[in-house]
C-alpha cells in the first residue's frame, strides 16, 4: 500500500525540486549585477512582467519594446518588486524616456525612489506616492526640489536619464544625468544630498512627476498632462537588495478544491491557475504536473480565459487518499523566439479522514490593511485543511484610481488589478489547501447587491449602485469576476445561467466527512425598490419607530426558487458525510445596530440576510433538517448567534466571521437603544441573549466582537482596533461538534493567550443544537 504524503513531506519535495532547477522562485535576498527590464523581447500586452507592479495596471502596456503609459493622469508608476534600496551603498538606475503625448502641459517622467509605507514592505510600498522624484519635465531636469534647464530641450523627444547614488557620511548623494540616447552627449546634470532614510524603500518609474511629497512640481489640471514610454530600465549597485522571490507572475497564484461526487467520477479535483493579462502573441496555455512515484507527471494543459486570465483544470477520479505536490507551468514566449518557463508549486492534500477537519473562514479585506500580514502569517501557522473566503476580496478603493464601469474590457482589467492584491496577500497559504472563494457586492463594484436573478440595473438619473436591484457592471465583467473566484469550485448544482447569461455557482462540496452547501445569498435577492423605507437611502431604516413588518411584502425573494430547491435536497442528502455547513456571504439576521460611526444608529439594513423576513424564515426552515452551522461574513462585525423562526433558538447557529480588515465599522449595542433581551448566556457578556432584531427576527446572540473607533497610525494596529481578524472552525465528525474560534487581527494565534479571541469565544456547538436541541447555556 502507498502511504499518504504528509504536507510537511510534500513541501520538502517541492523545495528539493526547486533546488534542482524545477522551480523558478528564489527565497534569498542577494546583491546582484546590473539588471534590465525584459520589455524589448516581450510581446505587446497589458501585463508588464512578474518583476513589476503597475499603478494602475489598466493604464500601462508593453508596446514597441517599452512600458507605455496610456493615461495623462497623476500617480501612474511602475515599481520594481525585486529591487529595494536597503543600505547606504552605491547604486545606479537608468531609463530611456520617449515623450508620446502632451495635453495642455508636460507633467514629466522619470524615477521615484525612497517609496515606502510605514511598514517598508515591498507590496505595501507599491501604493505610496511619496518619494524623491528625478526626471525630465518640459525643458528641465528635475531632482526633488531643484531643476536645471536641458540643452537642446526644444528638439528633444527622447532622453536617457541616469540616477546615481553614492554614500556620504550624513546620508546619500544623488546625481541625475541626462544624455541624448542616440549620441550619448550629456545634456544636463544635477546633484543633491539626502538623509539615508529618504532614499530607502521601493524604486519606481513614474509617469507624471506632480503630486509627490516635497516637490515643487505642480499637479496639472484635470485632463491635462503627458504620457511617456519607458525602455531599457537598468538597475545595479550594492545598495539594492535583490529578492527574486518577490516576483509576482506570470503565474500569480492558484486555487483548488477537492470534492466527493459520490458518483462515477469519485473525488473531483478542480484547480485554477491565474496569470496576468497576456497578449495575442503570448502563450495561452498552462500545464499542470503532479509528483507521482518520485517523478513529475503531466496531467495536461488548460487554456487561459481571455477575459479573466484563468486556466481551469477538472480531473475526475482523483486519488484522494494520497497527497500530491503539484506544479503549474506557463511557458512565456518572447519576440526573439525564445521561451522562459514560469512555475508555481503547491500541495494537493489528501482527503482528511480519521481526524477533525480544520477550516479557516475569512471575509472583507479593505486595503488600508494590505498585505494583512498578521492574518496571513496566522493562517500559515495554523495550517488549515480548508480555507473559505466569503466575499469582498476587493473594495472599489483598492489600490486607488477609482473604478471603471464601461467598457467591459477596461472594467475587467480594473477589477483584475484590484483582485490581484487578494492573491498577493494570501497565495502562500491557499497554494497548499482547498479554497472556496465567494464573490459579493464590492467584488462587482456595488456597495450592495440585489441580484434579482441577473437583471441589468436601471440607474435612471442616479448612477449609484447601493439601493437598486440588478447588476450595474457589464455582464461580461460579472462573468469574469465569477471565473476568477469560483472556476475551481465543485461543479454547480444547476449551471444554467441567469439573466444576461450571468453564471451561477451554488452547489455543494463534500470533503473531510463534511458537506458544505455553497450559496449565493444575494444573486436572486430583491432590491429595496420593492418597498418603502422612508426618506434617505432606500436600504437603510434609521427611524426607531418605523413599522418593519411593512417591508415583508408577499413574494419578495432572498435565495430564489432554484437555490431553495437545492437547499431542501441537500439538507436531506447524507451520503458520504456526517456533518454539514452552509457557506454564504452574510448572516440571516440584522446583527448590527450602529453603522459607519459609533452613533450611527439604524433600525434595519436591508442588505443583511434578515430581510425579506418571510423568505429568511423559509430559508432557515429548509436549513434546519441539515443541522448545519451557517458560516458567513460581510458584516465587518463578528457574531455567534442562533436563529429562531417559530420560537427562540429553534434553528441553526450562525458564525459571522471578523473582517480581515474592517473598513466601514458596525456595532451590536441593542441594550443602548431600548431593545429588550431574555436569557442572557451564563458568561454574562453585555449585548448577548435572546433578541428580536430590527426586522422582528428571532436571534439568540451568544457572542459579539464590538470594535473601538480605529485611530492608530499603523495599519495593523488600526485594523486590530476596528475589530478585524479571522475565524476558525474545527469539525469533529466523530463527536458531531463544531469548535468555533474568532481571532483578533494583530495576535499570534498559536500562543494560547485568551485575549487573542473576541469575548465569548471559543465555543463548541453540538450538531443537534442546529435544530434547536440546545446544550449551550
Amino acid at each position: 500500500m502507498t502511504e499518504p504524503i504528509s504536507r510537511r513531506t510534500g513541501l520538502k519535495l517541492i523545495t528539493a525540486g526547486s533546488l534542482m532547477g524545477l522551480g523558478t522562485r528564489g527565497s534569498l535576498a542577494i546583491d546582484g549585477p546590473a539588471v534590465r527590464d525584459p520589455w524589448e523581447k516581450t510581446h505587446d500586452r497589458v501585463f508588464l512582467g512578474g518583476e513589476f507592479w503597475a499603478n494602475p495596471m489598466e493604464d500601462w502596456q508593453v508596446s514597441e519594446g517599452g512600458a507605455e503609459c496610456l493615461s495623462v493622469g497623476p500617480g501612474r508608476s511602475v515599481h520594481s518588486l525585486t529591487h529595494q534600496i536597503t543600505g547606504n551603498e552605491s547604486f545606479t538606475m537608468a531609463v530611456t524616456l520617449t515623450r508620446l503625448e502632451v495635453v495642455g502641459e508636460d507633467t514629466g517622467a522619470g524615477f521615484r525612489i525612497g517609496v515606502k509605507s510605514e511598514l517598508n514592505e515591498h507590496r505595501s510600498n507599491c501604493f505610496v506616492t511619496r518619494g524623491i522624484v528625478a526626471g525630465w519635465k518640459g525643458n528641465r531636469l528635475i531632482l526633488d526640489k531643484r531643476a536645471v534647464p536641458l540643452r537642446r530641450a526644444a528638439s528633444l523627444k527622447r532622453l536617457r536619464i541616469e540616477l546615481k547614488g553614492e554614500p556620504k557620511a550624513n546620508g546619500c548623494s544623488l546625481t541625475l544625468i541626462a544624455t541624448d540616447p542616440g549620441s550619448g552627449v550629456e545634456l544636463g546634470r544635477l546633484s543633491l544630498g539626502f538623509p539615508l532614510e529618504k532614499v530607502l524603500g521601493n524604486v519606481s518609474i513614474a509617469n507624471n512627476l506632480g503630486g509627490a511629497q516635497r516637490t515643487r512640481v505642480k499637479i496639472a489640471p484635470k485632463g491635462q498632462g503627458s504620457r511617456y514610454r519607458f525602455s531599457n530600465w537598468m538597475l545595479s549597485g550594492e545598495a539594492f537588495t535583490v529578492t527574486r522571490a518577490n516576483r509576482f507572475g506570470p503565474i500569480l497564484w492558484s486555487m483548488y478544491s477537492l470534492s466527493d461526487s459520490r458518483g462515477d467520477e469519485g473525488f473531483v479535483m478542480k484547480m485554477s491557475a491565474l496569470t496576468g493579462p497576456m497578449g495575442a502573441m503570448d502563450c495561452q496555455l498552462v500545464e499542470l504536473q503532479i509528483m507521482k512515484d518520485g517523478e513529475w507527471t503531466s496531467l495536461g494543459e488548460a487554456k487561459l480565459d481571455p477575459d479573466a486570465w484563468v486556466a481551469t483544470f477538472r480531473i475526475p477520479n482523483w486519488d484522494e487518499k494520497q497527497a500530491y505536490p503539484y506544479k503549474l507551468i506557463y511557458r512565456e514566449k518572447h519576440r526573439d523566439g525564445s521561451e522562459t518557463p514560469d512555475e508555481w508549486t503547491g500541495l494537493i492534500r489528501s482527503n482528511p479522514v480519521g481526524r477533525p477537519l480544520r477550516m479557516a473562514a475569512l471575509t472583507c479585506q479593505n486595503d488600508y490593511g494590505f498585505p494583512y500580514a498578521p492574518v496571513a502569517e496566522n493562517l500559515r501557522k495554523l495550517d488549515p485543511d480548508l480555507i473559505f473566503f466569503s466575499g469582498d476580496q476587493i473594495y472599489e478603493s483598492h489600490g486607488g484610481f477609482g473604478i471603471i464601469r464601461n467598457p467591459a474590457d477596461r472594467a475587467i482589467l480594473n477589477y483584475l488589478r484590484k483582485f490581484y492584491q487578494f492573491g498577493w496577500a494570501f497565495r502562500e497559504t491557499i497554494r497548499d489547501a482547498p479554497t472556496l472563494c465567494l464573490p459579493d457586492d464590492h467584488d462587482v463594484f456595488q456597495g450592495n447587491i440585489w441580484g434579482e436573478g441577473g437583471k441589468k440595473m436601471e440607474t435612471g438619473e442616479s448612477h449609484g449602485a447601493s439601493s437598486k436591484g440588478g447588476y450595474i457592471q457589464p455582464a461580461r465583467m460579472v462573468r469574469a469576476v465569477h471565473k476568477t473566484t469560483v472556476a475551481h469550485h465543485p461543479d454547480p448544482f444547476d449551471p444554467t445561467p441567469i439573466k444576461q447569461d450571468i453564471s451561477v455557482y451554488y452547489g455543494d462540496m463534500v470533503y473531510g466527512g463534511v458537506s458544505f452547501a455553497i450559496l449565493a445569498d444575494r444573486q436572486w435577492k430583491n432590491g429595496p425598490e420593492h418597498v418603502e423605507t422612508g426618506e434617505g437611502r432606500a436600504d437603510h431604516v434609521p427611524d426607531p419607530e418605523f413599522d418593519m413588518s411593512t417591508l415583508d411584502k408577499l413574494g419578495l425573494v432572498l435565495l430564489g426558487e432554484r437555490q431553495e430547491a437545492f437547499l431542501k435536497k441537500w439538507a436531506d442528502d447524507w451520503r458520504g458525510h456526517s456533518l454539514k455547513a452552509v457557506l454564504s456571504q452574510t448572516v440571516f439576521a440584522g446583527m448590527a445596530t450602529h453603522h459607519g460611526a459609533y452613533d450611527g444608529y439604524l433600525k434595519g439594513d436591508l442588505d443583511s440576510g434578515g430581510w425579506p423576513q418571510t423568505a429568511r424564515n423559509r430559508a432557515i426552515d429548509m436549513m434546519r433538517p441539515s443541522m448545519a452551522l451557517h458560516i458567513n461574513g460581510d458584516q465587518h462585525l463578528t457574531t455567534l448567534s442562533q436563529y429562531g423562526v417559530k420560537k427562540q433558538r429553534d434553528s441553526n447557529w450562525s458564525f459571522c466571521t471578523p473582517a480581515i480588515a474592517v473598513g466601514y465599522p458596525r456595532w451590536w449595542r441593542p441594550d443602548e437603544v431600548g431593545m429588550t433581551h431574555q436569557n442572557r448566556p451564563q458568561h454574562g457578556n453585555e449585548f448577548t441573549g435572546e433578541y428580536l432584531d430590527g426586522f422582528g427576527n428571532m436571534a439568540y446572540v451568544y457572542a459579539v466582537g464590538n470594535p473601538v473607533v480605529g485611530k492608530a497610525p499603523n495599519r495593523y494596529d488600526k485594523a486590530h482596533e476596528k475589530g478585524s481578524g479571522f475565524g476558525f472552525i474545527t469539525f469533529d465528525t466523530e463527536k458531531k461538534t463544531y469548535f468555533i474560534e474568532s481571532f483578533r487581527f494583530n495576535i499570534d494565534a498559536t500562543d494560547i493567550n485568551p485575549e487573542n479571541q473576541f469575548p465569548g469565544w471559543p465555543v463548541t456547538i453540538h450538531q443537534k443544537e442546529n435544530r434547536g436541541e440546545n446544550l449551550l447555556k
